[in-house]
């Protein structure tokens, strides 16, 4: 894709499917404490997409906006850790000296969408966002600094992973459709898009 913004990197098939099988039945164990769970924008709609967190804060979206929390919304309880295999990712390609507190995990059936926007929700944007594709191959829209920006696609497959810094921490992001059927990696089908992120101050 030609002309991306500056700042994005995609490090295609950088888990193995050896490493991508592990990770993928981890998440899986983790979300028995962490049930995923399907939340509602501000003005009250569903989003298309079920997700839960690891780590110290999650994100969460209801009527009272977009933030980060300790507790799972619905059970109450404090989120998993995360998992090592995201810890050393983060440490080889985001910020070497400073953790992620949060990864966010978003679960798209073959119907689910994510429109564009930016994560701009954390205390300090000076740190990178990391994110996994497990399963299924998105194809994800890329944009620029402002919503009206020409935008481009690109597909994500089982095991790539991509990181948004610089200026492309800012960039308006999504994604179009889920090529369903497209990997065997999880049981059912679908994606998972696992995001790491610092949402606190460090």
């Amino acid at each position: 894709m030609p002309g991306l913004i500056e700042g994005f990197r995609l490090l295609p098939g950088r888990l193995t499917p050896a490493a991508r099988s592990a990770l993928a039945d981890e998440v899986e164990a983790l979300t028995a404490e962490a049930a995923p769970y399907r939340p509602v924008t501000p003005s009250g709609k569903p989003m298309s997409v079920v997700m839960t967190n690891f780590g110290d804060v999650g994100w969460v979206s209801d009527a009272a906006g977009y933030r980060y929390e300790p507790r799972h919304p619905v059970t109450g309880r404090a989120w998993p850790p995360i998992p090592a295999t995201l810890m050393d990712l983060w440490r080889d390609l985001a910020d070497p000296g400073v953790p992620p507190d949060c990864c966010l995990v978003n679960r798209y059936d073959a119907a689910a969408r994510m429109g564009l926007h930016r994560d701009c929700d954390e205390a300090d944007l000076r740190f990178p966002v990391l994110s996994v594709s497990l399963g299924d191959t998105a194809v994800f829209r890329l944009g620029g600094l402002k919503r009206s920006d020409p935008t481009g696609q690109l597909r994500l497959a089982s095991g790539d992973v991509c990181v948004l810094a610089g200026p492309a921490r800012r960039a308006y992001h999504g994604v179009d459709r889920i090529l369903f059927g497209s990997s065997r990696l999880l049981a059912g089908g679908g994606r998972l898009n696992l995001t790491l992120r610092r949402a606190r101050r460090a």
